[in-house]
């Protein structure tokens, strides 16, 4: 059977008001429904909308799985941030920040809902992110806003910047205007097809939401000319190399692997 990628409506609730609701429209071009909430909906598998917490992406039905929201304050990522392991962590290993006398320039080229640029942030670095979806971009966007008055998280997000677009075209740009970053980080979305429990529900909702990123091979020469140190790669474990470029050496875990590019010495 094919896959479907399907577009979520916006879900207005009665508490929402309609400037918000207008708001959201013009971010991501979708369509408006009514209904109380997400439980209710029947004419739809996805939707978006303004829940108590933050803007959520949530699968509809009376069984369906908690809303996907970026919330860089409290939760998995929140708990990160304060026992998360520092420079021990596999990611701030990758891009080389303990190997660096000075905080990095990063540019992650597929941002998603931010996490990774997050720890990135909280370890000092300055990142500018491009997400390719109007509606991931719309969830971590609204993420970076309620994080930026909260007393820890918001030192740490005014080192974030969103940019929208496709990565490819806007990191041609960027080496048109002689830009550099110190480091270039890649993630693109990689189709999984196995069932297990460790496929979490954000990675179900973002491949029934946009696919596989088929044009991910685009983003590796660009990310080249654009990094002055290295360019990061992070791939599930089996996925083949990006671009079928084989990197300078892996950093390997246990589900999966970031593929370093080296450039120049820190």
């Amino acid at each position: 059977m094919e896959d479907v990628y399907l577009a979520p409506a916006i879900l207005a609730t009665p508490h929402c008001c309609s400037e918000r609701i207008a708001e959201l429209q013009a971010l991501t071009g979708l369509d408006v429904i009514e209904q109380d909430a997400p439980k209710y909906v029947r004419e739809q598998r996805l939707v978006l909308w303004q829940s108590p917490e933050g803007l959520a992406l949530q699968q509809t039905g009376k069984k369906a799985p908690g809303p996907v929201i970026v919330d860089f304050v409290g939760g998995a990522v929140g708990h990160r941030r304060k026992y998360g392991g520092g420079k021990s962590q596999s990611i701030v290993k990758a891009v080389g920040i303990a190997d660096a006398s000075r905080p990095l320039s990063v540019l992650d080229a597929t941002a998603g809902l931010g996490r990774d640029a997050f720890v990135l942030a909280t370890m000092g670095s300055t990142v500018t992110m491009v997400e390719r979806s109007p509606i991931v971009r719309a969830l971590l966007a609204d993420g970076l806003q309620r994080a930026a008055s909260d007393e820890d998280a918001g030192s740490i997000v005014a080192r974030m910047n969103l940019l929208s677009g496709h990565a490819p075209e806007l990191m041609q740009g960027m080496i048109g205007e002689g830009r550099k970053f110190d480091v270039v980080y890649l993630d693109p979305m990689f189709p999984h097809r196995d069932k297990a429990a460790a496929v979490k529900k954000e990675m179900v909702l973002f491949q029934t939401l946009l696919g596989p990123d088929l044009d991910a091979d685009d983003l590796l020469s660009p990310a080249l000319a654009l990094a002055e140190h290295r360019v990061v790669v992070k791939r599930p474990k089996r996925a083949p190399d990006l671009a079928e470029q084989e990197p300078g050496y892996r950093l390997e875990g246990k589900s999966g692997r970031f593929d370093i590019y080296p450039l120049k010495r820190f």
